[in-house]
């Protein structure tokens, strides 16, 4: 056994308060030193649940991807499958409107099962505020007179000539999107909206002759002007969306938005409906009118009701990670795309003068791609100079959720 002297005793505890008071001024040093880390800790769960927006992040681009081609599946299968229902002798404007909403159920898909596969923490609607519930359903009914319009136009003119008209859109867009959400008018941007304008005006010289049997000059000029106010009115709300989408940085979000705003516009739709003779017509519409059989009828319903929400979800997404002029664009590219599906499908007339519309268009449209391209690459270049590469974005998956 070791004994220890008083006077060893002493000495050992000296050294050992001076050795504790040594290191304890230390520690204070090294958290004087560093940076206040507080606030990041105690928000660390709060921002694992954010997706921010990031044009650096390795997940943008696969989600942007997504949305295009939910964009370019829903607008070309859309387009085809309500032009399939009239020629057929579906004659309801109201459903054909209510099918551009009523899918508003497939949303809870992706809204929920990330929950219940515990990809996030993040609860449904959490974030929702009552005045963004309200600004939902008000852009909601917006979007159902949207779908009415639309839909006469589609029953009236043919697919192609409703397709190029609705790039008229794009005017529309640019002025309100720098009246809105100030947006910077640029040489590619500009062009492409001159491009695509002058292939709608040439559109509409030409589209006198086509008009189908039947179709009266009053008709024709109803949904003439039904197809230039359905253009208006979604050009309105690209520039509103992604002016609330500025306070919006995770992409549920945008879904759940999209939910609300589908719901507002399938009630608009159905009150429409019922004033109309109700779901009693579109019974015997399916069992004695639709020629094709109750079969088809049914499942052209049902495919419509699905590719309307492709190609709304996937607008949204795009306004979302990009800018209202960029998803105005991008659903205007997708018109040639419906202007030779019409014709492949139905044998639509094309022309000279549509040709050279759609070669316009898709002119417009590349031109802007490139413009958008140089400008993304010189930004992304001064990021990562500046500050390294950013990891901020959608949605990234870590030990907490997402983040």
């Amino acid at each position: 056994m070791t004994t220890t002297l008083p006077s060893e005793a002493f000495h050992l505890a000296s050294s050992n308060q001076n050795g504790t008071n040594y290191v304890e001024n230390e520690i204070v040093y090294v958290q004087e030193s560093l940076p206040n880390l507080s606030p990041f800790i105690e928000n660390k769960e709060e921002n694992n649940d954010k997706d921010k927006k990031s044009t650096t992040n390795k997940r943008y681009m696969s989600l942007l991807l997504l949305n295009y081609v939910l964009l370019f599946v829903g607008s070309l299968s859309s387009s085809l499958l309500s032009k399939f229902y009239f020629i057929h002798k579906g004659s309801s404007k109201w459903v054909a409107t209510w099918v551009q909403s009523a899918g508003f159920p497939f949303l809870l898909f992706p809204i929920f099962l990330p929950v219940l596969l515990k990809y996030t923490k993040r609860k449904p609607f959490r974030d929702f505020s009552q005045k963004m519930f309200l600004f939902s359903v008000l852009v909601g009914l917006m979007i159902g007179f949207n779908n009415l319009l639309f839909s006469w136009g589609v029953a009236y003119l043919p697919v192609s000539t409703s397709a190029l008209l609705l790039s008229t859109q794009l005017v529309f867009t640019l002025i309100l999107s720098s009246l809105i959400v100030k947006q910077k008018i640029t040489f590619a941007n500009l062009n492409c909206v001159i491009l695509i304008t002058i292939s709608s005006i040439i559109i509409g010289l030409d589209s006198s002759r086509e008009k189908s049997p039947g179709l009266t000059n009053k008709n024709y000029f109803i949904g003439f002007s039904c197809t230039i106010g359905a253009s208006l009115l979604f050009a309105l709300y690209l520039p509103l969306m992604e002016k609330i989408y500025q306070r919006v940085n995770c992409y549920q979000m945008v879904i759940e938005m999209q939910l609300i705003m589908e719901i507002a516009a399938t009630v608009l739709a159905t009150v429409g409906m019922a004033c109309d003779g109700g779901f009693s017509d579109m019974k015997k519409e399916a069992e004695r009118v639709f020629d094709k059989g109750t079969t088809v009828y049914w499942l052209t319903i049902l495919s419509t009701v699905v590719t309307w929400q492709c190609c709304f979800v996937g607008t949204a997404g795009m306004v979302f990670l990009t800018s209202s002029l960029n998803g105005g664009i991008c659903s205007t590219a997708l018109l040639s795309i419906n202007v030779l599906g019409g014709v492949v499908v139905y044998k639509d007339a094309f022309g000279g003068f549509k040709a050279v519309s759609t070669v316009l268009c898709i002119w417009g449209f590349c031109s802007y791609v490139f413009g958008s391209y140089i400008k993304m690459k010189k930004t992304v270049g001064r990021k990562n100079n500046s500050s390294g590469p950013s990891t901020e974005l959608i949605p990234i998956r870590n030990s907490d959720g997402i983040s």
